[in-house]
C-alpha cells in the first residue's frame, strides 16, 4: 500500500479526454452488470511498446492494486496472455488461476474469480477488459456470461475505433482513473440505532474503501466525530491502517468475500495501543470492526530500515515514528516487495536459458526493491564475464568484462568470499574501493554472490539511483534470492550446453545440399525453436533412388533436444536406406515404423514420403500422421492435398500406410512442412495452414529459393518460437505434361 499522503489525491487523468473517459467508464460498468462482477477495469496500450496500463478501475480501492497498474505484455499473467493471444482468459476460482498463472496468485492468494476479454477490432488490439467476481469453485464460466462479456468488449472496441477515427486518443498515459462509487449511505435509522447499541466499534465501507456509517463506539474509540470520517477513504481518515504490512489483509477482505482478522497498532491518538481489526465483506461493501487487543507475540509492522545518512548499518527503524504512529514513508515499489520475491521464485522455475533467467531477474527483482541497474557476471575459467546488463551507461561495464578472480573489485570479492556487500551510497563504495571507476556520483549498490550448491556461478550487481539503506530483512531476502538466481543460472547453463549440442547434431544430420536433377528443383529450409530445448526433431531430405526417381521426405520427431535429434538421424538414415533399395512408399513408411518400434526410444514421429518421377511428374505418396502437403498449380491456384494416411510412426506395429497417386504438372510447386510452421499458441492449426496456403498462392513460383524464404520469413522473424520448423519445396520445371 502506498503512504497515506499519496492515497488522497485523485489519480492523474489529464491525458484522458472526457470522450475517452466516458467510453471506458460506460464499458466497465456495463461489463460488471452483465456478468455480475463486483470490480473491474480496462487495460489499454500505452505509448511504450509492449506495455499495458490500467486505464479505469472500479469496485476496489485503487491504491491496494498499485503493483498491477502496469503490465508488460510478455509476462505470464492473464491480462498479458489475453492481449497476446486475442483469446479470453476465464478463471472461475483460485485453483484454476494457480494452475495457469501461479505468479498472479503469489501476489493475490485469495479465492476470487477473474475474467479477461481482449478488446480488438480486426487486427487492431486496444487492450483487455477485466472483471472480478465471486469464485465458483469447480464450476467453469457459463456460455451466457462468456457471450455477454464478449459483446461488452466488442462494443468497447467499436467505440474506441470511432474515437480513433475522430482523432481521439486510444493510448493511455499516466495513472488509472477510479470510477466513483455511489455516495456512502448511513443506512436506515433503525439500523443506525441498532449498531449504536453495540459496544464494538463498527464502520461501514463501500467497495472503494470510503467510510459510510460510523457507530458511537467507533467515535469514542477513535476519538473522532463521525462527520470527520464519513465520505473519506479509510486510509486517509485512519492513516495508521495504511501501513504496507496490512495491505494483504485488506486485499484479502475486498477480494475473497471471506472474513479477515488481524492486529494493528494505533497511531498518534493512542501510541502503542493495539487493536483487533475484523473485515466482513459482501458484494456491496465491507463492515469493519475494531476492538482493543493485547500486543501480539509478533508485531507485524516492525520492519527494520537503514538510515541512508547513517555512518554504520546498525541503525534501524521499528516502523513507527516518535509518536508511535507507523512510519508510512515507503514507496509503491517497496510495497510490491511483499509479494515480488515469491513471484520471482516462481518465475525462475520457468526460465530455461540464461537470458530468460536474467530477464526474469530484471522484471521481478529490480521493481521489488526500487532498483534501476542490474548486471550479472558468470564465472568461466576463473574469470567473470558480463552476461546481462541494464540501466548502466553504455559501455561502462566493458572494462570489467573478463576480470580475473585475483582483482580487487566488489563484484569479484562478493563471489570469492561468499559474502553479500551493501553500500548505502556511492561515497561508501568509493571509500571501500579507492580508485574504482563509478558510473554515478549519487546512488547505492548491492553486490550479491551467485553460489549454487556450494559451487560459484557468478555475481549480481543491483544499482539504485539515490542513497538508501538495506534493512536486515532486505539483506536476508536478497541473499536468499541470489541463491535462487544462482541455481536457475546453473541449470540454464546446462540447458544452453545441451542446446548447443543438439543444434550441432541437428546441423550435422540435415542435408547440406540437395541433389540437382533435370526437370525438377528442390529447396529446403530449417529453423530451430527459440524456447529452451526446442530443437532437434524436424528433418527433410531428398533422395535419388536407383530407379531414377526422386524421394521427397519430411518428418517430425516428438520431443526436442539431443534425444530427438539422435532419433531423427536414425529415422533419416532408415528412410534413405529403404528408398535406395527400391522399396515402394508403403514399404518405406511401414519399415521405418517397425524400426522405430524396435528401437523403442520412447518417442514417436510423423512423416510424409513422396516418390516423384521427374520425367512424367507422377507422384506416389504415403503419410504417417503428418500435416497435409500443399500443391500450387501453374495458374496459381493452391490447394491442401488430401492424402490417405496412417497413424504416426512408433505406435502400432500392424499399422498400414496406403499410397495416394497424383501428378505434378510443369510449373507446379509442392510444399511439405512440419507443424511448427503453421501452429501458434491459442490458434487452430487450420488457421495456420490456410495462412500458409494463401502465402504460397501469392508467391512467385520461381525462383524457388525466394518462395521458400517468403514462406518461412514470418516465422523466422518471431523471437519467441516454441517449435522448430522444416520446409521442403519441389517445383516441376520440365518433362512430360
Amino acid at each position: 500500500m502506498a503512504r497515506a499522503d499519496s492515497v488522497g489525491p485523485a489519480p492523474d487523468t489529464t491525458d484522458a479526454p472526457d470522450a475517452t473517459a466516458q467510453v471506458l467508464v460506460r464499458a466497465v460498468i456495463s461489463a460488471l452488470e452483465a456478468v455480475g462482477g463486483y470490480a473491474g477495469g480496462i487495460y489499454l496500450r500505452s505509448p511504450t511498446t509492449g506495455l499495458l496500463l490500467l486505464a479505469v478501475f472500479t469496485g476496489l480501492p485503487l491504491q491496494l492494486f498499485r503493483p498491477w497498474w502496469r503490465m508488460q505484455v510478455n509476462r505470464p499473467y492473464p491480462v498479458a496472455e489475453a492481449y497476446r493471444s486475442g483469446q479470453a482468459v476465464l478463471l472461475p476460482d483460485a485453483e484454476s488461476a494457480m494452475s495457469r498463472f501461479p505468479q498472479l496468485m503469489a501476489g493475490l492468494p485469495f479465492p476470487f474469480a477473474s475474467l479477461y476479454e481482449p478488446v480488438t477490432a480486426g487486427t487492431e488490439r486496444f487492450g483487455v477488459l477485466v472483471v472480478l467476481r465471486q469464485a465458483t469453485p469447480g464450476i467453469p464460466v457459463g456460455t451466457a456470461d462468456r457471450e455477454r462479456l464478449r459483446r461488452a468488449a466488442e462494443r468497447l472496441a467499436a467505440d474506441l475505433t470511432d474515437l480513433e477515427a475522430a482523432g481521439g486518443p486510444v493510448l493511455w498515459k499516466g495513472d488509472p482513473m477510479g470510477v466513483p462509487a455511489p455516495p456512502p449511505e448511513a443506512g436506515p435509522e433503525g439500523a443506525r440505532r441498532a449498531a449504536d447499541r453495540l459496544a464494538q466499534a463498527v464502520l461501514s465501507l463501500d467497495r472503494e474503501g470510503r467510510i459510510g456509517y460510523v457507530n458511537t463506539a467507533a467515535e469514542e474509540l477513535l476519538g473522532l466525530d463521525g462527520s470527520h470520517l464519513q465520505g473519506r477513504l479509510l486510509w486517509e481518515a485512519l492513516p495508521w491502517l495504511g501501513h504496507p504490512t496490512y495491505e494483504d489483509h485488506f486485499r484479502a477482505g475486498f477480494m475473497s468475500g471471506e472474513p479477515v482478522h488481524f492486529p494493528a497498532r494505533r497511531g498518534r491518538h493512542a501510541p502503542g495501543q493495539w487493536l483487533s481489526v475484523d473485515l466482513y465483506p459482501s458484494a456491496d461493501g465491507v463492515t469493519l470492526t475494531l476492538g482493543t487487543s493485547a500486543k501480539p507475540a509478533y508485531a507485524p509492522e516492525s520492519r527494520a530500515r537503514q538510515d541512508p545518512n547513517a555512518d554504520t548499518d546498525t541503525e534501524t527503524d521499528t516502523g513507527v515514528d516518535a509518536d508511535g504512529q507507523p512510519d508510512l514513508d515507503v514507496s509503491a515499489d517497496e510495497a510490491s516487495a511483499l509479494y515480488r520475491p515469491v513471484a520471482l521464485a516462481i518465475a525462475l522455475t520457468e526460465a530455461v536459458t540464461a537470458r530468460q533467467v536474467s530477464a526474469v531477474v530484471t522484471e521481478e527483482l529490480l521493481p521489488a526493491f526500487g532498483g534501476r541497474q542490474l548486471a550479472i557476471y558468470l564465472l568461466d575459467e576463473r574469470h567473470l564475464y558480463l552476461a546481462w546488463e541494464t540501466g548502466f551507461p553504455q559501455g561502462f561495464l566493458n572494462r570489467f568484462d573478463g576480470v580475473s578472480l585475483d582483482v580487487r573489485l566488489p563484484g569479484v570479492e562478493t563471489l570469492t568470499t561468499g559474502r553479500p556487500m551493501f553500500f548505502e551510497s556511492m561515497q561508501h563504495l568509493a571509500t571501500a574501493y579507492p580508485g574504482i571507476p563509478l558510473d554515478a556520483d549519487v546512488g547505492a549498490r548491492a553486490f550479491l554472490p551467485l553460489i549454487a550448491s556450494g559451487r560459484p556461478v557468478g555475481s549480481c550487481i543491483l544499482g539504485f539511483d539515490s542513497p538508501r539503506g538495506f534493512s536486515p530483512e532486505e539483506r536476508t531476502v536478497l541473499t536468499a534470492l541470489a541463491g535462487l538466481i544462482a541455481q536457475a543460472l546453473a541449470r540454464a547453463r546446462r540447458y544452453d550446453n545441451e542446446v548447443a549440442l543438439a543444434r550441432g547434431l541437428q546441423s550435422a544430420l540435415l542435408p547440406h545440399r540437395l541433389p540437382v536433377r533435370e526437370h525438377v528443383d528442390t529447396v529446403g529450409r530449417y529453423l530451430p525453436g527459440t524456447q529452451g530445448m526446442e530443437v532437434g526433431g524436424d528433418w527433410y531430405d531428398v533422395v535419388e533412388t536407383g530407379a531414377g526417381l526422386l524421394a521427397l521426405v519430411i518428418g517430425d520427431v516428438q520431443g526436442h533436444g539431443v534425444a530427438a535429434a539422435a532419433t531423427m538421424g536414425q529415422l533419416r538414415s532408415a528412410v534413405r536406406a529403404f528408398a535406395l533399395s527400391g522399396s515402394t512408399p508403403e514399404q518405406v513408411v511401414s519399415g521405418t515404423n517397425q524400426l522405430l518400434i524396435d528401437l523403442d526410444p520412447g518417442q514417436f514421429a510423423s512423416c510424409c514420403y513422396m516418390l516423384l518421377d521427374p520425367a512424367s511428374g507422377s507422384v506416389m505418396a504415403a503419410r504417417a500422421g503428418h500435416p497435409q502437403p500443399l500443391l500450387r498449380h501453374p495458374d496459381g491456384r493452391t490447394e491442401v492435398l488430401d492424402l490417405a494416411g496412417g497413424v504416426v510412426l512408433g505406435i502400432d506395429p500392424e499399422a498400414s500406410y496406403p499410397v495416394t497417386e497424383l501428378r505434378l504438372t510443369t510449373g507446379s510447386v509442392l510444399a511439405l512442412y512440419t507443424d511448427g510452421l503453421v501452429e501458434k499458441p491459442g490458434l487452430d492449426i487450420d488457421v495456420g495452414v490456410e495462412r500458409l496456403r494463401t502465402a504460397l498462392e501469392a508467391a512467385r513460383p520461381s525462383p524457388l529459393t525466394e518462395t521458400a524464404d517468403r514462406l518461412i520469413s514470418e516465422a523466422g522473424s518471431t523471437a519467441d518460437r516454441p517449435d522448430d520448423i522444416a520446409l521442403l519445396l519441389a517445383s516441376r520445371t520440365g518433362g512430360g505434361a
